[in-house]
Formats: structure tokens, sequence, C-alpha cells
């Protein structure tokens, strides 16, 4: 047995799973020369759902957040998670790209790749697990734990022997929902130990509230390294505390040997965070709950869903989704929910609750899984859901990306060209996100508002116009909610709500990417009309009728509201 070492992820995966990722660069530089002192294995800064909401929300553009880190950190490595041949997107991106963006990341400050899969399919680890170990970075291939009819113990250790064979440094159980027990994480930590020469990492979340224990039952089965985060960002759907876990250990043949007074000056600063960001956090995200053991999902995926829900004011349907979500996932053949498989499930799951009808509204990520275009799923999926959902198409059995043509020079010419791109890393962003990436690399875009408030200066709001009131005459309160027709201008901004019957509503919130037809266009029943990107995903709008278009009320940039008219079909 040896020391156990400590990977720090306050700058990524606790923000995301806590505070929807929405903590700024100017908030991780001012303790990083601290946090590099204290002698992790590694601190997790960058990856994951940092690179979109950097330029989503943020204004902040993720290569200079990962240059200004390195800067800082001298002697810690910085790791960063990296989904395969999702790279940090939602789909599969062809090889030249995975291959740039890797070199990029590592030539700009990432020592530590964690690299994984949503189903496990360690064919879409092959292209950036090569390209890593290229560069000479620690490469750590990754095993997406999940508990289902179908995952077994012997599939994770053979998933792990293929990630020695490929090269990997180390390997990572990453345990996104928090779902293994102290038996479990003993039994697969011993058995990877012994079947395996790597370096074992074990990454939960404390949703469930068994992950202390868990990691102890690790660290007695010879675990390498454990992640954990700054008691402010610990606990719930984040990992376990650092200052707690080290205590823990002292003393032990696991002692970390970490200084816990260097740990507190640390913590002190990140309370300071939790304060001023702490209108993002939620109670729910915050808080033990075992239900995840039914609904598994994953830290980060529960803090930005209620986010999301929140967007598309229904809130109060968070019981119906998380209901909705395991019948979903068998649907579709029991994936591990982890991003992308986490939102492609999640979302679905939210389009079939609004919805009102199961896959009535299925985004363009959902048809690409149903025909193999993420990989192979771990159990088949639903024949009936998958017929509704594509209908005869073919279903792929080959390396996905086998299939996609080479892209990167397309888009840094076609970028450049525009005006707005300017060197690999802004090709690659253009690249990761066409429909946003262009209005942040032109300079357009705004940083979100953290905490916004309403026109009076009190409470959390935004500052649109009201349309709900509460009224009261003779002493008795009417609720009252205010439904224009016609178009209203307010600040320049369309919001399009006509009282025209045969107006198609738009089903969420969210930005128009594309329409698809013009005024006088004959369209039929189910053809689709435009496509609305909401929650991270492209949404399919189809048509509920045959007719003709009379009005279009959209064009791609709009951002629409539920309920808000896209067009008319007559």
């Amino acid at each position: 047995m040896a020391k156990v070492r400590f990977t720090e992820t306050a700058l990524r995966d606790a923000h995301q799973s806590l505070l929807a990722t929405r903590m700024r660069t100017r908030d991780m530089i001012p303790i990083a020369e601290e946090m590099d002192k204290v002698g992790y294995f590694s601190v997790e800064a960058w990856g994951g759902a940092t690179f979109d909401t950097c330029i989503r929300y943020l204004n902040e553009d993720p290569w200079e957040r990962l240059r200004q880190l390195k800067a800082e950190f001298n002697h810690t490595p910085i790791q960063m998670l990296l989904r395969g041949q999702n790279l940090v997107g939602y789909k599969h991106y062809p090889d030249d790209i995975v291959t740039k963006f890797v070199e990029k990341s590592y030539e700009n400050g990432v020592d530590v790749f964690r690299i994984f899969d949503a189903l496990n399919d360690i064919r879409n680890m092959q292209k950036a697990i090569e390209v890593a170990k290229d560069q000479g970075a620690h490469v750590q291939g990754t095993i997406s734990y999940t508990i289902s009819p179908v995952h077994t113990l012997d599939n994770f250790v053979e998933l792990a022997k293929d990630l020695e064979a490929l090269d990997c440094d180390s390997v990572a159980i990453k345990d996104m929902a928090g779902l293994i027990t102290p038996t479990a994480a003993f039994e697969l930590v011993t058995k990877l130990k012994e079947e395996t020469d790597l370096l074992v990492d074990l990454h939960c979340h404390c949703t469930s509230g068994m992950t202390p224990i868990s990691y102890y039952a690790a660290c007695q089965a010879g675990v390498d390294i454990l992640d954990t985060a700054i008691s402010p960002l610990a606990w719930g759907t984040s990992q376990p505390p650092t200052e707690s876990m080290v205590a823990a250990l002292q003393g032990t043949e696991f002692d970390t040997e970490l200084d816990l007074k260097l740990l507190a000056a640390i913590k002190k600063y990140f309370d300071d965070i939790k304060e001023k960001y702490g209108c993002i956090l939620d109670p729910i995200s915050e808080s033990v709950d075992a239900d995840v053991l039914l609904y598994q999902i994953p830290g980060g995926m529960l803090s930005n869903l209620i986010s999301q829900l929140k967007e598309q004011n229904a809130i109060d349907r968070y019981t119906d989704v998380l209901d909705e979500m395991p019948r979903v996932r068998k649907d579709m053949g029991y994936p591990p929910l982890v991003t992308p498989t986490s939102q492609i499930v999640g979302i679905q799951s939210v389009m079939n609750v609004l919805g009102g009808e199961r896959y009535k509204t299925v985004s363009n990520e959902v048809k690409e899984y149903m025909k193999g275009m993420y990989g192979k799923p771990p159990a088949p999926v639903n024949s009936d859901i998958s017929k509704k959902i594509i209908g005869d198409e073919e279903v792929i059995t080959c390396r996905p990306a086998d299939l996609l043509e080479p892209e990167f020079d397309k888009f840094k010419s076609e970028g450049e060209e525009k005006g707005f791109v300017e060197s690999d890393e802004d090709a690659l962003t253009y690249a990761l996100y066409p429909p946003i990436a262009p209005k942040f690399l032109k300079g357009e875009a705004e940083e979100e508002e953290l905490c916004p408030r309403k026109p009076d200066g009190t409470g959390i709001g935004t500052t649109e116009i009201p349309t709900e009131y509460s009224v009261e005459v003779d002493g008795d309160i009417f609720d009252v909610k205010i439904m224009p027709t016609g178009f209203i201008d307010v600040e320049g901004v369309k919001n399009p709500i006509v009282s025209d019957p045969d107006a198609i509503p738009s089903p969420m919130q969210g930005l128009v990417t594309k329409v698809n037809v013009n005024v006088g266009d004959n369209v039929n029943e189910g053809d689709t009309i435009a496509v609305i990107e909401a929650m991270k995903m492209e949404n399919d709008i189809q048509a509920d009728v045959s007719g003709v278009v009379k009005d279009v009320f959209v064009e791609p940039g709009d951002s629409v509201s539920i309920g808000d008219s896209l067009m008319v079909i007559k």
C-alpha cells in the first residue's frame, strides 16, 4: 500500500456540478498559486462543459483560460475531461479535428487527458488516446461506471485491459452519478489492480451520500488517486470534500501527507466564491438524494437539468422528468448517463414530458444515436421506438468516425473568410460550436449577468416585462395572465405571439438555427420546418398539418420562448 494522491476538481467538475459551470476565469486565477502548493496529483481545470459555457454564457475564450491557468500552475499538472470522439461537444467530430484539438490542448497547457466514451465504446476513444500519447501527455483511459441489467464487473475489467493495450498511463472509474457502493468499489479496484498494471483513479459524486465510504473501501483495495473538491464546492452532486478526506486518511497507510492548514486557506477563498455564486446554487444540487439510485442522473447533468427546466418555465415538471428518464434510458439500450448521452437522454425526457406525447419531438442527436452514430449501445434499443424515430433508415455497425469527412481546413478557411477566425484555436471553437461560436469570435457576445435583479433592485429576476399579475377586485384576488397578439417590439426584440389558430407554436425556449421553409411553400405533415437549439441539443420542429406556409415569423438567430409562433400553415 502507498499513500493516496488527490485530483482537485474545484476548477471544473465541482462548479459544473453545483454552479452550472458558471465560475469565471477571474475567480480562478487569484487562488491558483496557493492551489499549486498543495501537492495534488493534478488539478482538473478544463474540458467537460467549461468550453461550451465559456463562449455561450461567459464571453470568455476557453483557450485563454487554459493559458492563464497554466501560467499559475508551475508544479501541478492541469487535467482535462475529454469526451473521446465528442471532444468537448455533443456529437462525433472527424479525426482531423480530434487530432488538432488534442494537439492544441496539450500545447496550451493540458498535461493529463482523462478520455472517456459515453457508451464505453473503445473505438470512440482510440484516436484521442493515440494523439495525446504522441504529445507525451499522461493519458487516463476511463470506465463510465453505471448500473444496469447489462453492465458487469467483468465488462469493466475487460475495458480497462483494452485501455492498457492502447498504452494508457492510468484508468479512471468515472462514477458520475454516485452509484458505486463500498462493496462494488472494493471489488472493482481490487480486480483492476490484479488484472492491469495501471494506476487506478476513482472519481465519484456524492449525490447518493455513500461516496466517502466507497472512497475508503477503494483505499483498502489499493486505489492510487481519488477525486475530491475543496469543501465549499463539495457534497451533493459534487465530489467529497478534500479536507475531510485528507483528515480521514491521516495516520493510516493511505495518508496523503497534504497540509490541512494550506487547504484551510484555500477553503476560505472558496467560501467567498460560493457566496458570490449563491444565486446559481440550487438546493437540489447541494442535497443528498438517494433517489439517484433509481434515476441515475450524474452530478453535472442534475444542476444543468434544473437550470434548463427553469429556462423552459417548467421546473414544476422536475419530478415527471426524473420519472421519465429511466424509461428513455431503457428505450435507448441502457447508455451510461454521462455527457453527451446524459444530455441526449435527459433532454428527450424533458421533451417527452413537456410535449405531452412521448417522442413527438425528437432531437437530431437522438436520431443520430438510434442510427448508431454515437457507437454501439450497451444493449439493443427498443425497436418500436427506433422505428418511430428513424423509420427504416439503416443502422451502422462500423466505427462512427470512419464515416466522417475531414472538416478542420473547411472551418478554418470559412472562418478566416468571414473575418472571425485568426488562429487554429479559433477554428476549433468554430468547428465545435458552429451555431454559437461566430457571435463569440466576432466579439458580439455579452457576458451573462451572474445574478440579474428586478428593475426595482430586489430579488433575482430578469428585465422582461411581466405578463402575469395578481389583481384585487372588491377584496378578491385574481391571477391574470396577459396574452398579447400580433408582434410586440421590446427594445428591438421580436416576440411573436399570434392569435391565428393555424400558427405553429414553439414547443420550447431556445435559439432558431434553421428555417427550412418560405412563404408559399407546400409542406406535408411531419416535414421539418425549422430547427431550434435548446438545452444544447438541436431539435427539429415538424409541421403538424399539411398545407401552405402563409407567414414566417422567425429567422435564424432569433430567440423564442415556449408558445411563440414560428409560422402559419393553412
